[in-house]
């Protein structure tokens, strides 16, 4: 029991510390610069220019590519690592104005928030590293591999059908504005919390539905039997982009996911951390 407690104690002097919030706070800056260059990549797919996969992974690649690029990807992925430390802290010994079954939501959307930032993380080192980094070739083989195992097709559609709940439940989470929880809405003027508002509700939607594509994408590798549907937001993006009036539709994700990478600034000055 005292051994328990003095974990606790340990992880909760270390969610405290001073030097892992400033971490944490650029961290939420290199986010929101990711995110920027996403929306970027997703204009330039929805023009027919891209030069980069639709992917986190493109544009760190596209980052990489500027001059003090390399240096930009390694402060972003120390950053992420932070982020991933901080929410790892939360889902341990977080959430404590939180009850019951809430709590426990939230600590498990923690865990899923830090295992997220650490894989954005490696996305970084592996750019940097000069090693394969694309998210929409890694997908495709993992779920080459899985429908190639017994069983492995209905983990495939496991997956997609999680994918798809993710993406529903940022739809959720924008349209509800349920991110003002998480901020200092208090210290906040009333034009910037509007404009907060705004950001965050067409940013958590866009992404949403990003990700809902990306998920119904898997689904569909699985019943089809076509591992190259299972690409990620790339291949989401793509199919967004193939269907009537797509261009002008990907166009407004990529504005939404511009907005969140805005928002992310945001939360680097007013996320309770």
């Amino acid at each position: 029991m005292s051994l328990t407690h003095d974990a606790r104690g340990t992880a909760s002097r270390a969610a405290n510390s001073k030097s892992l919030e400033l971490l944490a706070r650029a961290g939420f800056i290199g986010y929101g610069v990711l995110h920027l260059l996403l929306a970027w990549l997703a204009l330039q797919v929805a023009f027919g220019n891209a030069s980069q996969e639709g992917s986190q992974s493109g544009a760190l690649e596209e980052l990489a590519s500027q001059p003090f690029g390399a240096f930009l990807v390694g402060a972003i992925g120390v950053g992420l690592v932070a982020m991933a430390v901080w929410q790892a802290l939360e889902a341990a010994v977080g959430h404590q104005a939180e009850n019951g079954r809430e709590r426990v939501v939230e600590r498990l959307i923690s865990v899923g928030r830090a295992l997220a930032y650490l894989y954005f993380a490696f996305t970084a080192y592996k750019v940097l590293s000069g090693a394969k980094s694309s998210s929409g070739d890694s997908s495709q083989q993992l779920t080459e591999k899985l429908m190639d195992s017994a069983g492995g097709r209905g983990l495939v559609g496991l997956a997609g059908l999680a994918v798809l709940g993710i993406g529903a439940g940022l739809i959720y989470h924008g349209a509800k504005k349920n991110f003002e929880e998480h901020l200092k809405t208090g210290e906040m003027s009333p034009k910037l919390r509007t404009v907060s508002r705004r950001l965050g509700m067409a940013g958590y939607i866009s992404k949403g539905i990003a990700y809902g594509i990306a998920g119904l994408l898997v689904i569909v590798a699985a019943v089809t039997y076509d591992a190259e549907k299972a690409r990620g937001l790339d291949a989401a993006l793509r199919t967004l982009v193939e269907q009537s009036y797509g261009p002008f539709l990907l166009a407004l994700v990529a504005l939404g996911i511009g907005c969140y990478g805005v928002f992310c600034f945001v939360q680097a000055r007013y996320r309770k951390v």
